[in-house]
């Protein structure tokens, strides 16, 4: 039988040694043969004796090399079967397609399939994927739950070169040079220590009590420390079945110190806490609602009291009443349900307003901006804190991209013909060339950076202050040197009114600012409907006394009659889903279809039997939701589903790369797990 090997590299070189030796004896004997004849004769001879023996010994001997290499390959690869047969981790070799071309016995008393088995590998463990196996570059690693173990497995390209080596010495031949190599690791005990070592580590977390003074208020002076025990007994109580250490640092703080293992046991249960503490009754007519803030899975325990001090801020900048837990990265919330406690004091207005001042005095100049696609609360806001900046002698300018129909009768009252500087509305591009570093960047009527008119100003400003209503989320403005967000407060130009009545003594307002700002406050309450609170009122009737006047407000704040038909047919086709929802799309094609849209949603809540409303609309590449409830759904908790937020009756979201049906499938989907995850009900 004709052999097919063919010798490569050092072997092939030192086989042809001889021949070479024997080339170059022919060429010593030609200078030799010229000098003396019968000495050339003589090694020519000796040369063609050597050449002869070489080959004979050449022909005779490749075969029986050849035999003997096969013979030690033959039994080298037996040796390489035995130990891979051997082998303790199971082992497969697959091809392309995922056929089990051999395995170990390990994999065979693993699998229970014998050697003779050569289905696929998918028919043994479905969850590894074809489309895995055939784009498998390099090693790939993934875990595989078999019986009461776990596995981690390993597949690897096993790839045959036929380029030529150094230290090769067989050619292969041209052929399937694809295959895969499939281990199974057990991981089983190792998880079991990582998860021990994971729940033996301490979590940090923070209780306030959020209305404590307002929940004393309301009762009897006998009664105060009868309910401040019963809240104490509640909160150690609840922690008992976590193992926890429950210290009180103050009347109404706590810090908690519980292992991870528990975290679970205390999510199942949703933090039943803040119910139970709700049902402390001892003749206070105010329910005592807690805020948590839970830090976990830092690289240390300060870096995990870090992590719950910036959980109990966000919890509190939400409005309470819920439990947020935060880890690198994500947050997770939990609560929220309730409508925010309003608080009656006004010292919080008090010093943020003398904050605002010494910022501003700080400064050379203010730039003002609210959010992308600007509505009468952010204008109004902006508004207020130009004049608050004007009082200083500062110059300020409010950053508009986009002037909707609801904004230009507002817009028109701060013209230069009624005295107002022309560079007072500037856009986007003009705030960056304009920006210094000795500029105040003041943002209203949101805390999300993606949503002002221009993300890149916070870049850019070294001075950041937030004035914003609405609660917090994930996304939030970072480092501000001050921030005043109050979930409670029905607009943003209700927190402008109180800081201007403490930012300076008789602030000097025109007719036309104070307008707008009470403008602001008439439109995110829906005419003073929802959201409203006593504060609300003292600060219309101030905006009143400084020259409001509410016959001015209600002709800038008339639709036209496109407007008003867009309206009523966005109320025509709304459908009903699940007997409470109203949901709607508005038409794009007019100037303001957002406005349109909010609008619209306030009209269905007045149709009984509606519990909440969304109206869809597709503008400027997004899909924007708007969405009301009056009293029985949150509203907020469904929008931050969606990546978006607000409050408990008024929020929206804006969603992106969708289109309108999968805009809507993607918020009844939402719906649907909300009502059977119990989060609302109808």
């Amino acid at each position: 039988m004709k052999q097919n090997l063919k010798f490569k590299g050092k072997l092939r070189n030192f086989l042809n040694l001889p021949l070479f030796f024997t080339i170059l004896l022919l060429i010593l004997n030609i200078p030799i043969y010229f000098v003396d004849r019968r000495a050339g004769a003589i090694l020519a001879g000796f040369v063609i004796i050597y050449f002869i023996f070489v080959f004979i010994s050449y022909v005779r001997n490749r075969p029986v090399l050849e035999k003997e290499m096969i013979q030690f390959a033959t039994q080298y690869a037996t040796v390489q079967k035995e130990i891979l047969d051997d082998f303790q981790v199971p082992y497969a070799l697959l091809d392309m397609s995922g056929r089990i071309l051999w395995v170990n016995g390990q994999f065979s008393k693993l699998t229970g399939k014998d050697k003779g088995y050569h289905k696929t590998i998918f028919s043994i463990f479905p969850m590894i994927s074809k489309e895995k196996l055939q784009n498998v570059e390099k090693t790939d690693s993934f875990l595989i739950e078999w019986g009461e173990k776990i596995f981690r497995g390993e597949i690897n390209p096993v790839i045959f070169k036929t380029s030529p080596e150094e230290n090769s010495i067989i050619e292969l031949k041209e052929g399937e040079k694809n295959l895969i190599s499939f281990y199974l690791f057990d991981v089983t005990e190792l998880n079991q220590y990582m998860k021990a070592c994971k729940e033996q580590k301490l979590v940090a977390a923070l209780v306030y009590i959020d209305n404590y003074e307002e929940a004393l208020d309301s009762i009897e002076d006998v009664k105060r420390s009868l309910l401040a025990a019963l809240i104490d007994r509640k909160v150690n109580e609840y922690f008992i079945k976590a193992d926890a250490l429950v210290r009180k640092t103050e009347k109404d703080k706590y810090f908690v110190v519980f292992k991870y293992k528990y975290l679970n046991v205390l999510e199942e249960d949703k933090f039943s806490l803040i119910e139970d503490v709700k049902g402390v009754k001892v003749g206070n007519e105010m329910a005592v609602t807690l805020s948590i803030g839970i830090g976990i899975h830092g690289d240390s325990y300060n870096k995990n009291y870090e992590y719950s001090r910036m959980a109990i801020d966000l919890a509190l900048g939400r409005g309470g009443d819920q439990v947020v837990v935060k880890k690198e990265g994500e947050v997770f919330y939990y609560g929220g349900k309730s409508q925010t406690v309003e608080k009656n004091t006004r010292v919080k207005a008090r010093i943020k307003a003398h904050a605002l001042r010494e910022t501003l005095q700080s400064r050379e100049n203010v730039m003002i901006m609210g959010h992308n696609i600007g509505d009468v609360d952010s204008l109004g806001a902006a508004v207020g804190i130009y004049c608050a900046a004007r009082a200083l002698n500062k110059k300020a300018q409010i950053v508009l991209n986009e002037v909707t129909s609801s904004l230009r009768p507002l817009k028109e009252c701060f013209s230069s013909e009624k005295g107002y500087p022309e560079d007072l509305f500037i856009n986007s591009e003009q705030a960056m060339e304009m920006i210094t570093r000795n500029t105040l960047v003041m943002v209203v009527d949101t805390n999300r950076p993606n949503y002002t008119e221009c993300p890149q100003l916070l870049e850019r400003g070294n001075a950041i202050v937030v004035f914003d209503h609405h609660r917090q989320g994930n996304e939030v403005i970072k480092n501000p040197v001050l921030s005043y967000i109050e979930p409670y407060a029905s607009s943003t130009c209700e927190m402008i009114a109180e800081v201007l009545q403490y930012f300076q003594e008789k602030i000097k307002l025109e007719p036309s600012e104070v307008d707008c700002i009470y403008a602001g406050i008439l439109i995110d309450t829906n005419n003073f409907m929802t959201k409203t609170g006593v504060r609300t009122f003292e600060a219309a009737a101030y905006l009143r006394r400084c020259g409001a006047d509410v016959t001015r407000v209600r002709k800038l704040l008339r639709n036209d009659m496109n407007s008003y038909k867009a309206r009523a047919e966005v109320v025509r086709h709304a459908e009903v889903y699940k007997g409470a929802f109203a949901i709607s799309v508005c038409p794009s094609k007019m100037e303001s279809p957002t406005i349109v849209g909010a609008q619209a949603a306030d009209e269905l809540l007045n149709i009984i039997g509606i519990k909440a409303s969304f109206i869809l609309t597709e503008y400027q590449g997004k899909i924007f939701i708007s969405s009301r409830s009056i009293d029985e759904i949150n509203v907020q908790l469904i929008m931050e589903r969606l990546g978006g937020g607000g409050h408990l009756n008024v929020a929206g979201a804006q969603l992106i790369n969708c289109t309108l049906a999968e805009a809507k499938r993607s918020l009844q989907d939402t719906i649907d797990r909300m009502l059977e995850e119990g989060e609302i009900e109808v």
